[in-house]
């Protein structure tokens, strides 16, 4: 493993000098970078976090310490060596709530700056180690497998699961979800008489301490739960959870006839009914949804057991309720739903133009090879043309633009003779609407960077201006801001503002007879001895001889 070093030393030989004696990448290091002060140290850290710093603590316009200080804010896991004299030893000292790591006191040998390094390096070890240590991550994932069971069930009841997701995820927390029929079912205790009988606790005195008279709903639950699954332990197909209030059942069957399918499941319900009346003196009643033959579709049926629980008041309690039973239903035709709603939007706003193409011809499939009337096949592609029509207002984008001049999107569809002309229209439209919306993004990006580069040349001579400060003014997150002007301009916003701080230095030594000193007050530098580093880094020459160069007013 190579570990990322920044060197920060001032003297330049001293620098240099531990850059070519030290075979740095023998012992596991790689310098990527050295700062001569800790504000070179920052604007180098911006673009590349490193795993060891190490630093002088004397040195110009920001010490090590104040380095350290902003390493420990920003970058808690990097490493920091100081490098001291033994004058500053006891300065050095006072830094120990800096967590700073080890200490190299000077004068110093590469040998003894290697030994430190590769004392600090055996630590990272041990903790990458500790971090990647297979066997523990495993232990800690097989503690919480019960936990992520159960939300895993959970989830196929409340949303609509791709077939990809539920065969993923089950095979991750060992469910077996294969089989050719699918059901769900919710188990609910019965609403417990708060008055206790007085001549039944008089005949059974143990009845006293029956969970039929607790006032803890969840203790009532959870007796439930545990009465169901020990019966569904027993019997293949079938996984009871809990989920918000209520036992559920999930019916994962081998069944292929969905008649025998749902009557193994109703029969277990009453055997769970009449097994918790039994040992639980409770009642509970069931609420079944109807069977299904893909395993997504479970979320429709909880919905329908939940439906089936609506007429408890009617047909009373303590008793197994089928909702094919109490209604009378028939197959819903296939149908543009909020899974599918959710896919095509998804790929509208931030796919690619393959994903989009993709998303269109998967669910035209679904429509061509499901028997499906006319009409129904004019409300799904309706359901899409929905869709398309919503995000296009969301972006504030103009139908013109997406459908052309004139058009009527929903008197349109009927133009087309088959189902591949429409697939290929609302592909048409779908991209030309991703297309505008990538556009209006791009657009939305320029002009960000644009109000922000106006702001700082406005700003720039303001010593307190601040990536900080900017965000303020365009009401953005500095860290959503940070990576599109870095995106856009090719530098981040500290090197733009010294570039704009330096452009005007030139000018005003060029055109006035300011004094360095004062350039650098007016530029917003606090300290001059910085604004001349930064110049003279910037352009190879000091503000002095700059102006000498270019026929300026007074000596720097």
């Amino acid at each position: 493993m190579m570990y990322k070093l920044l060197l920060v030393e001032d003297e330049e030989d001293v620098r240099d000098g531990l850059v070519e004696e030290i075979s740095w990448e023998l012992h596991g290091f790689q310098v990527t970078g050295t700062a001569e002060n800790g504000r070179e140290a920052l604007e180098w850290m911006e673009k590349e976090m490193p795993d060891i710093v190490v630093t002088d603590i004397q040195m110009p316009f920001m010490n090590g310490l104040e380095l350290a200080a902003w390493i420990r804010e920003h970058a808690p896991s990097t490493k920091i060596i100081i490098l001291t004299g033994y004058d500053e030893f006891e300065y050095a000292q006072k830094a120990i709530k800096l967590q700073i790591d080890e200490y190299v006191l000077k004068p110093f040998s590469s040998r003894e700056l290697v030994d430190v390094l590769l004392k600090v390096k055996t630590h990272m070890d041990a903790e990458r180690a500790e971090k990647e240590n297979v066997q523990l991550l495993m232990e800690h994932y097989r503690k919480s497998i019960p936990v992520l069971r159960e939300l895993f069930l959970s989830s196929l009841v409340t949303r609509r699961l791709t077939p990809e997701e539920y065969i993923e995820k089950g095979a991750s927390y060992g469910i077996s979800l294969d089989g050719q029929t699918f059901m769900a079912s919710i188990i609910r205790p019965d609403p417990v008489q708060r008055e206790r009988d007085v001549r039944e606790e008089a005949e059974d005195p143990a009845s006293a301490l029956s969970l039929k008279y607790s006032e803890d709903r969840y203790l009532l639950l959870f007796a439930v739960y545990n009465v169901a699954a020990e019966i569904c332990q027993l019997r293949q197909g079938f996984k009871a959870f809990i989920h918000h209030n209520d036992c559920v059942l999930l019916s994962v069957l081998p069944d292929a006839d969905e008649s025998a399918a749902a009557q193994r499941t109703l029969e277990l319900l009453e055997e769970i009914r009449l097994n918790v009346n039994k040992y639980l003196k409770l009642t509970v009643t069931a609420g079944a949804g109807s069977v299904y033959r893909s395993l997504g579709d479970v979320f429709d049926s909880y919905a329908e057991a939940s439906q089936a629980l609506d007429y408890r008041p009617i047909l009373g309690n303590n008793r197994v309720i089928w909702i094919d039973d109490v209604e009378q239903r028939k197959a819903d035709p296939l149908v543009f739903d909020s899974l599918k709603e959710q896919e095509l939007v998804r790929s509208i706003r931030v796919g690619t133009a393959e994903e989009l193409e993709e998303t269109v011809r998967r669910m035209f499939d679904g429509l061509e090879s499901s028997k499906v009337s006319v009409q129904d096949c004019q409300v799904y592609i309706i359901g899409m043309l929905t869709t398309v029509i919503r995000v296009a207002k969301e972006f504030g984008i103009e139908l013109e633009e997406v459908f052309g001049r004139g058009s009527l999107p929903f008197a349109d569809m009927y133009h087309y003779n088959n189902l591949q002309e429409l697939r290929e229209w609302i592909h048409r439209v779908s991209s030309r609407l991703m297309i505008t919306i990538a556009q209006g993004r791009q657009s939305g990006y320029n002009q960000l960077v644009e109000d922000a580069k106006a702001y700082i040349h406005e700003h720039y001579r303001e010593s307190d201006i601040s990536i900080n400060k900017v965000c303020r003014h365009l009401h953005i997150s500095t860290g959503y801001f940070s990576s599109i002007f870095k995106k856009e301009m090719k530098m981040t916003f500290v090197a733009y503002l010294l570039h704009v701080r330096m452009e005007a230095a030139k000018e005003m030594l060029r055109s006035t007879s300011l004094k360095a000193f004062e350039i650098a007050e007016t530029l917003g530098f606090a300290d001059p001895n910085y604004f001349s580093f930064c110049f003279r880094k910037k352009f190879g020459i000091t503000p002095k001889e700059y102006r000498s160069g270019h026929g300026g007013g007074e000596s720097a």
